[in-house]
C-alpha cells in the first residue's frame, strides 16, 4: 500500500503503526511534518514549509486558529508537488488538531482519511474550571469555544476518526460521535515490562542514586505544571518526608508548559518548588528534567510509587507504559485515570486537590507490602489484557482496510487474543 501521514511533530502517535508496517518492506510510506530530528527507517519523512508566520496583532481567538490555516495550506502545497511527482496514496493518516489535512481533500478527492481526533473543548465540567486555583476569565470562555474550529472544519471533511479512549470519544457531541472509532493505544510490553531485581542493586539516573535500601517515589510528566498535577505532586512531599526518612523522590518533566497557561515570569516548577523547599529535605527531591527513554524506563522498574495526575483531560502514554512495567500506580481520580485504573484493583485512586490525600496513599503503598505486591501484578495483567501492541495493529489495520478496501501487511507480535486462540487450537 501506499500511505501518507501527517503528523507536525514526526511521527506523533504513529511511532508503532509506522515501525510495523515499515517492517514489511512491503509499503510505500511517507510522512509530511514539520522539521525536527527523528527518523524512522522505512519512511520517507518529508518537511514542509510554513509560507509565513501569523499575524502578531491577530485576535486572540484567532491566535491558534490562524497557525492551523497556514500548516493547512503548507501542507496542501507539499502535497500537490508530490501528485505532480505522480504519488497518489492508498490512504491518508493523520492528527487534526493542527489544521495540517484540511486541504488534503482538494488535492487527491476520493482518497480514504483517518484523522486523529484528541479533545473536544468544553467551557464547563471538563479541564476548564476544574482546579480553583486557576479560575478561567469570563472573557477566555469564546476563546475555549473557538479551540474547537479545526475539530468542526475536520468532522465535516471526507472520511474518518479514531480516538484512543472512551472518554476523549465522548467529550465530541453526540452528533460527531457515529464518524470517530475508539482504538485503543497500546504499549510495549516487551520493552516496558517489570524487573523485580531493580531495587537490589543502586540505582542511577544523572546524579542521583538511589541506593537499594531507599524507597523512591517517581512522578513523570513532559512539563511539570498544574494540567499535570505538578503543584499537587509538591504540596504532598512535606507530608511524605515528615512520614519517612527513606525517601527519594524523582520528578522527571520539562519547564515548558504544553497545557493550559504559562507564568508571566519564570517556571511552574520553580514556582511550586520554591513554594514548598523549605519544608523539604532538599537532597532527596530530585527534578531531573527530560531523560532518554531507555532511562525513563528503568526509573519506572525501579518505583516503589508511582504517581500519575491529570486534569479530566488527555491520558499520558506514560500512565499505560507505568502500568506494563508493573509499577505501583498512585492516579488522580479523573474521568480519564479511572479508565485504566480500578481503586485497589491495579493502582490506588486519590481526589486531584487533596495533597495530603495522596501522600496517605503513596504512605500505604510503601508499608503494605501485599497490597503493593498485588497492585504490581494487577497493573500488569491489566497492560496484557487491555494495552497488548498487537491489538492496537490489529483494530488500526482492521480500520484501514474498511476504509481503503486493503489490510495492510504488518509484521506485528502476537497479540493476546491470538495466543489464546493458538493455545485452543493446541
Amino acid at each position: 500500500m501506499k500511505f501518507l501521514f501527517v503528523h507536525q511533530n514526526f511521527p506523533g502517535q504513529y511511532l508503532h503503526l509506522l515501525r510495523y508496517l515499515a517492517a514489511t518492506k512491503r509499503h510505500e510510506i511517507l510522512f509530511l511534518t514539520d522539521d525536527n530530528q527523528n527518523m524512522i527507517a522505512g519512511v520517507r519523512k518529508l518537511v514542509y514549509r510554513l509560507g509565513r508566520e501569523p499575524s502578531q496583532d491577530a485576535h486572540r481567538n484567532l491566535r491558534e486558529l490562524e497557525p492551523a490555516m497556514i500548516r493547512a495550506e503548507a501542507v496542501a502545497r507539499a502535497a500537490a508537488q508530490l501528485r505532480g511527482l505522480g504519488f497518489q496514496p492508498d490512504i491518508i493518516i493523520g492528527h487534526h488538531g493542527w489544521g495540517e489535512m484540511l486541504d488534503l481533500c482538494d488535492i487527491w478527492p476520493g482518497v480514504p482519511m483517518l484523522g486523529y481526533f484528541e479533545f473536544f473543548y468544553h467551557t464547563d465540567g471538563l479541564d476548564v474550571g476544574f482546579d480553583p486555583e486557576f479560575p478561567t476569565a469570563p472573557q477566555m470562555l469564546s476563546n475555549i469555544r473557538v479551540k474547537n474550529t479545526v475539530n468542526l472544519l475536520a468532522l465535516n471533511l471526507p472520511g474518518h476518526g479514531q480516538t484512543p479512549t472512551r472518554f476523549q470519544h465522548a467529550t465530541y457531541p453526540e452528533w460527531a460521535r457515529p464518524r470517530i472509532t475508539i482504538v485503543p493505544e497500546g504499549a510495549d510490553l516487551e520493552l516496558c515490562q517489570p524487573d523485580p531485581l531493580a531495587a537490589q542493586t543502586p540505582f542511577a539516573l544523572k546524579d542521583v542514586t538511589v541506593a537499594p535500601g531507599e524507597k523512591l517515589v517517581t512522578f513523570v510528566a513532559r512539563d511539570l505544571e498544574p494540567y499535570r498535577g505538578y503543584h499537587i505532586m509538591m504540596r504532598a512531599l512535606p507530608h511524605l518526608f515528615r512520614a519517612r526518612r527513606d525517601l527519594r523522590v524523582i520528578l522527571v518533566g520539562g519547564d515548558g508548559v504544553s497545557y493550559g497557561a504559562k507564568l508571566a515570569n519564570g517556571t511552574w516548577r520553580d514556582f511550586f518548588f520554591n513554594e514548598v523547599k523549605a519544608s523539604l529535605d532538599e537532597r532527596r527531591v530530585h527534578l531531573v528534567g527530560r531523560i532518554d527513554y531507555g532511562d525513563y524506563r528503568r526509573l519506572l522498574q525501579r518505583s516503589d510509587a508511582h504517581v500519575y495526575l491529570t486534569y479530566p483531560f488527555v491520558a499520558s502514554w506514560s500512565l499505560r507504559e507505568a502500568l506494563a512495567s508493573g509499577c505501583a500506580v498512585i492516579g488522580s481520580d479523573t474521568e480519564p485515570v479511572r479508565e485504566f485504573i480500578r481503586d485497589g484493583e491495579n493502582g490506588l485512586l486519590t481526589p486531584f486537590l487533596d495533597p495530603a490525600g495522596l501522600a496517605e496513599r503513596v504512605l500505604t503503598v510503601l508499608e503494605d507490602r501485599a497490597l503493593s505486591a498485588r497492585l504490581r501484578a494487577n497493573a500488569r495483567r491489566y497492560a496484557e489484557r487491555h494495552l497488548a501492541m498487537a491489538d492496537y495493529l490489529d483494530a488500526m489495520a482492521g480500520l484501514i482496510e474498511r476504509l481503503s478496501g486493503t489490510r495492510p501487511e504488518m509484521l506485528a507480535p502476537s497479540s493476546r487474543r491470538a495466543r489464546a486462540k493458538a493455545g485452543r487450537r493446541g
